[in-house]
């Protein structure tokens, strides 16, 4: 039996890095820009209903609770969230105190905390802190029913089957790995035979009607995006990179410790802890399984954190065979883990940061731009007439400008984002994928469109699918955030229009390429078009300052054929050539960019790119 001294220890180490930890993710969570996802579930609190298209009715509901009590601001949104996950190292405490003794469950919750996935839940406003209290709270009651049934514990099981329920469709998988689990002990056959739990386990599934009956009147089209539209389900080895990640973000000595202590722990005497290894290893089994065939293009990796939390009790008495430097070590690299994690919410946070990322592959972009569109949305509303309604062309700038602008209401343009990301029928529930051609001809409308929520080279046909939708793109004004790596147009619609396609210009540095090194004078060449205006002249910029005005005119052949639809009166000749002098620039990292002058007046600067002065 371990020594009161040691659980003395373990609880002051628990308590100071539940303090320190908690406190962190308040300061960070009050100044991290909001995440997308989190501003539709925003959204979706402010059209309260039993379930979604994208998920079941709890998270938003949290979120309506969190700006109800604190007002439309970010911390209280992420608030309810917050307290969420705060709950979860001290569920893992009891867990582990009731088969392991006190000073291993102090421990178990030090690491808890120290996991970084879960260390940083509640900093976003999303499902995954319920998911995680939901799947303890079945554990814990698995647990104590397998020694003994009592209605106490057979409602324990009710309420944290209610809350997986209402959080997301993924809480399927911890349901029938529990239920596996359970059928592969003796104990737990006997315990599913109690009329207490199975009452337990009918209310639990009593909480999936909303979601269903949702589906039942949508054409399953919640279930059609989890389970069929958003998944590829054929075998790619990228499942490989998945589990990588998974080590890299566990950290590495701790991922071997929780697989190590899940295994050996299926031959414990202890039911309990035989239970834990169970749910643990096949839940991150089967995710580790799925991410082979899976969906790859979205955020996936926190999947397999509720069999890692599963694994956590047993994770003390595992390490504890370990040499003290092993030991110190796990403990270490899981810290510098959570630091990094919470280091990049940090990051974030910061402009300066997010532009200088402007140009590489981690660049935040679900994080930024949305407050820099709500103020120039506020600006262009004062100079328009009263009543003009604001018009998103995807569900993120609709859900953004909605929080920012405290109004639910913002209509949506029909748009691939809407479709992939499965939030289209909730919008069209909601009426807001009203037809533009409508909605001017009762009065003005401000129409906001993400330009970089568009790979480019499907852009310019995007800009022609604004011309059918609402007629010709009057002269835009134009945000580049971070270098222009978020881009926003936004355009004064002032009554139904047709005609010709008129859209924002397009354009493209041959040279120099990104991250090149330049000297005292350099040559930029490319092309550069506008849709149906064409341009009158190409400036060269540097950190935003025109530095020389470049030769516009130049034959450049095919960009008819790469750019099908495009109309431009310069056309072919839409080249740029031209030398930049760099004198009176420091040697350094700078942006490069355009200014481009259309032949109605109009300004568009173009997005930047970097490069290295050396002399």
């Amino acid at each position: 039996m371990q020594s009161e001294p040691a659980a003395t220890r373990a609880r002051r180490l628990f308590w100071a890095l539940f303090i320190v930890v908690l406190g962190i993710k308040i300061a960070v969570a009050m100044r991290l820009p909001l995440f997308v996802d989190e501003a539709f579930y925003w959204q979706e609190g402010q059209h309260l209903a039993a379930a979604y298209s994208d998920l079941p009715g709890l998270t938003a509901w949290m979120a309506r609770l969190g700006v109800a009590i604190g007002g439309q601001h970010l911390i209280a949104l992420r608030m309810p969230f917050l307290l969420t996950a705060a709950l979860v190292p001290l569920l893992i405490v009891r867990m582990t105190h009731r088969t392991f003794g006190e000073a291993d469950a102090w421990t178990a919750g030090s690491f808890a905390l120290l996991l970084p996935l879960a260390g940083s839940l509640g900093l976003l406003a999303v499902p995954d802190a319920m998911m995680a209290l939901a799947t303890l709270l079945c554990m814990d009651a698995g647990a104590c029913l397998l020694r003994k049934v009592d209605a106490g514990h057979a409602l324990e099981l009710a309420a944290g089957l209610a809350l997986g329920a209402l959080s997301h469709y993924r809480f399927i998988a911890v349901i029938g790995v529990g239920f596996l689990a359970l059928l592969a002990m003796p104990e737990g056959r006997r315990v599913l035979k109690d009329a207490r739990v199975l009452i337990a386990i009918a209310l639990g599934a009593a909480a999936w009607t909303p979601l269903v009956w949702w589906n039942y009147d949508n054409a399953d089209a919640g279930l059609r995006f989890q389970l069929v539209d958003r998944h590829p389900w054929a075998f790619h080895a990228s499942g490989l990179w998945f589990i990588a990640i998974q080590a890299l973000l566990v950290t590495p000595l701790l991922f071997v410790g929780l697989l190590g202590a899940g295994r050996d722990a299926l031959r414990s005497p202890l039911i309990a802890a035989r239970y834990f290894a169970m749910l643990g290893l096949m839940v991150v089994g089967g995710f580790f399984v799925l991410g082979f065939f899976a969906d790859t293009e979205r955020v996936s990796f926190h999947w397999p954190l509720p069999g890692f939390l599963a694994l956590i009790p047993l994770l003390p008495r595992f390490i504890a065979a370990w040499p003290r430097w092993a030991q110190r070590a796990t403990a270490a690299l899981a810290l510098i883990g959570l630091a990094g994690v919470l280091g990049y919410y940090v990051a974030v946070s910061l402009p300066a940061v997010r532009a200088r990322a402007a140009a590489e592959k981690w660049y935040p972009a679900n994080f930024a731009g949305w407050d820099d569109a709500a103020d120039a949305v506020r600006d262009e509303l004062r100079d328009m007439p009263p009543g003009t309604r604001v018009l998103a062309d995807n569900f993120k700038l609709g859900a953004e400008l909605g929080f920012a602008l405290h109004d639910p209401r913002i209509a949506v343009l029909d748009h691939p984002l809407n479709r992939k990301h499965g939030r289209a029928p909730q919008l069209h529930l909601w009426g807001l994928d009203e037809d533009p051609r409508a909605l001017l001809a009762n009065g003005p409308v401000l129409l906001v469109v993400g330009a970089s929520e568009v790979e480019f080279k499907n852009l310019h046909h995007r800009y022609l699918e604004l011309c059918r939708m609402v007629g010709p793109l009057p002269a835009p004004r134009v945000l580049n955030v971070d270098h222009g790596r978020q881009r926003i147009a936004l355009f004064r619609l002032m009554a139904p229009a047709d005609g010709p396609c008129t859209a924002p210009a397009m354009a493209w540095i041959d040279a120099p390429t990104t991250g090149a090194r330049v000297g005292a004078s350099f040559e930029v060449k490319g092309w550069a078009f506008r849709q149906g205006v064409g341009l009158e002249r190409v400036e060269a910029t540097i950190d935003g300052r025109v530095v020389g005005t470049l030769r516009y005119g130049d034959d450049y052949a095919g960009l008819e054929g790469n750019w099908p639809g495009l109309v431009d009166p310069g056309a072919p000749k839409l080249g740029f050539s031209g030398r930049v002098d760099t004198a009176g620039i420091a040697p350094g990292r700078h942006w490069l960019g355009l200014r481009l002058h259309g032949r109605d007046g109009a300004v568009e600067a173009w997005p930047e790119v970097p490069i290295e002065v050396a002399r």
